[in-house]
């Protein structure tokens, strides 16, 4: 019985050393987002931080509509970064998981 429990914590730790490889990978993941006519695209990280922005400079001249375009494509990368950064960190904790008694919510 002491065995499989220092067999689960090595487990875990091993799980948990994976889990941050796969956030530091992730830095390095780059999500391209358009708006729907491409006068802005937005670049960010699987890690939800922004890089880059390319604005069309026919919204320079009005600035309300230059941030709904902002905020409608930051919004879309967002959410296609964070659907990417679950995915992969999911996997990785799922893979890793001991085999626990009760505990199969990741199966």
């Amino acid at each position: 019985m002491f065995g499989d429990m220092m067999n689960m914590m090595g487990k875990l730790k091993e799980t948990q050393r994976k889990v941050e490889e796969t956030k530091k990978r992730l830095d390095n993941v780059l999500i391209d987002e358009n708006s729907h006519d491409s006068k802005v695209k937005v670049t960010l990280t699987a890690n939800r931080k922004i890089k880059a922005i390319e604005i069309d400079e026919t919204l320079l001249e009005d600035k309300e509509e230059l941030e709904d375009y902002l905020i409608l494509t930051l919004n879309k990368a967002i959410e296609r970064a964070t659907q990417v950064n679950e995915t992969e960190l999911a996997a990785v904790a799922k893979e890793g998981m001991p085999n626990i008694p009760g505990m199969d919510m990741f199966k």
